[in-house]
């Protein structure tokens, strides 16, 4: 198993089993809190709980997992029409050592893994990728946790809505903004207790329309669909509409439109002419170019959007980056810019970004802009957990769209005399020229190069000592 993807869809499939059970006790739970009756999944089929082959011998939980537990939860749906049924008809167990599996069966059950408020899939590839290095050669690493809660938090995703996430990952925003809709409408008794149940949803319609039509995933991995697929199914959504599909190309239909879109979209690279979608106008390749026009092409009239742009989309003087950001400003109303820290997605990566929240339609009068310089973590490669923290105060000042320190409200003169440029440090003096993040750019450019380099320059070193070469 050298590919890292399909590392990560086995350990996937191996912690879908552990959090079946921790689930099913879960829901459980909720049924009692509600006075219902609850049939477990396992019924007549126990012995494909975790808790029972967790312990086996290596050889036969080996043998157990590949002949018994994979055609149970095969059949868990039941309708072999569902995305649940296609994406799962393929899975297998490709671990072939018995003593790895029981090794990796052992690790996670030391992991606290809770059947809600944790992308513990999405986790194990952040990990992997990091080992590997792999992250952010084609611009995939994945949004941090405390990042996708605040753009939830500020869009508000309601009841009702349709969210889509055109670049889906893990599932990420998607299970956060299902978990949003739930803290809103589950009793303060019941999250004081940490049932996440929304008990406050009492029309059985509500609970169909949050179930089967609310979210919608596009990515172009097929191993990535899976796990957002299991990701979702564990998190509560039984029919996840999560499809293979790079919603840049002509293949992706740009005529469904929706309520909320939430996004962290790869940037690196760029798209062949030939494969670009008909409905672009901005005459672009780069792919964080297409994505800034695709949200605005896939949003209903009215619809909100809260996503993750490079900080060069901002201030890039090429006719299209000047088109696209003419077309925020002037086709939607660009309500809000918080420039994030460098440092967010280190280690992987030390780009430079920025959240825009903006409405389709109408025009901007004010846009507000906040210059984040902490996140609540250490801006360095390890990332460890700090007292300065932005977040609650962008929080507490988005609705009102308060001046601070670090915030203010520009309006369209302004941006106008500036060319269009949104850069934070036209506005805000404590921010990082431009220049600045250019040469940041590079330096890390340069330190992946240098990365890749030094792993080549050890590979050929130790084929050459396999050869019979001294080296």
């Amino acid at each position: 198993m050298a590919n890292t993807l399909e590392i990560v869809e086995q350990m996937s499939y191996l912690i879908f089993f552990r959090r079946l059970e921790v689930t099913d006790s879960d829901n459980e739970r909720k049924a009692k809190a509600k006075g219902e009756k609850y049939t477990s999944i396992f019924k007549g089929n126990e012995n494909c709980s975790w808790s029972h082959f967790k312990n086996m011998n290596a050889e036969d939980m080996l043998e157990h997992v590949r002949d018994v537990v994979f055609p149970f939860v095969k059949k868990l749906d039941g309708d072999q029409n569902t995305l649940y049924a296609q994406y799962m008809k393929e899975s297998r167990l490709t671990i072939v050592v018995p003593s790895l599996l029981q090794e990796a069966a052992s690790i996670l059950d030391e992991i606290n893994i809770s059947s809600h408020s944790h992308d513990v899939q999405g986790d194990i590839y952040e990990e992997l990728l990091g080992e590997l290095q792999q992250t952010g050669k084609n611009g995939q690493f994945r949004t941090p946790r405390h990042i996708i809660s605040m753009m939830v938090s500020l869009v508000q995703p309601q009841i009702g809505e349709k969210v889509c996430d055109p670049a889906c990952g893990t599932g990420g925003f998607l299970f956060n903004a299902y978990e949003y809709i739930l803290t809103q409408h589950t009793s303060e008794k019941n999250l004081k207790d940490g049932n996440l149940v929304g008990d406050k949803i009492v029309e059985k319609k509500h609970w169909d329309i949050l179930h089967n039509e609310t979210y919608t995933g596009y990515d172009s991995e097929t191993v990535m669909v899976r796990i957002a697929v299991l990701n979702m199914i564990l998190h509560g959504i039984a029919q996840p509409n999560i499809t293979i599909k790079n919603s840049l190309s002509k293949s992706f239909d740009q005529n469904k439109k929706y309520d909320v879109v939430l996004a962290n979209p790869p940037f690196a690279g760029a798209m062949n002419t030939s494969d670009v979608n008909e409905n672009f106008t901005l005459g672009a390749k780069k792919t964080e170019l297409l994505f800034g026009e695709l949200f605005y092409n896939i949003l209903d009239s009215g619809g909100r959007a809260a996503v993750i742009v490079p900080a060069g989309v901002l201030f890039g003087s090429s006719n299209a980056h000047l088109k696209l950001r003419k077309m925020l400003l002037e086709k939607c109303q660009l309500d809000a810019i918080v420039y994030l820290p460098s440092g967010v997605f280190k280690p992987y990566s030390g780009v430079s970004t920025a959240v825009l929240f903006f409405t389709k339609g109408g025009k901007t009068d004010k846009v507000w802009l906040y210059d984040m310089e902490h996140d609540g973590f250490s801006l360095d490669d390890k990332r460890d957990p700090v007292e300065e923290n932005d977040i609650p105060d962008i929080l507490k000042k988005f609705p009102k769209r308060e001046k601070s320190k670090k915030s203010l409200s520009i309006t369209m003169n302004d941006i106008k005399e500036n060319d269009y440029n949104l850069n934070v440090r036209r506005y805000i003096d404590n921010s990082v020229p431009e220049e600045q993040i250019d040469i940041q750019e590079a330096a890390n450019k340069l330190d992946e190069l240098k990365k890749e380099r030094k792993k080549s320059e050890e590979q050929i070193a130790k084929d050459l000592k396999e050869l019979g070469f001294k080296v």
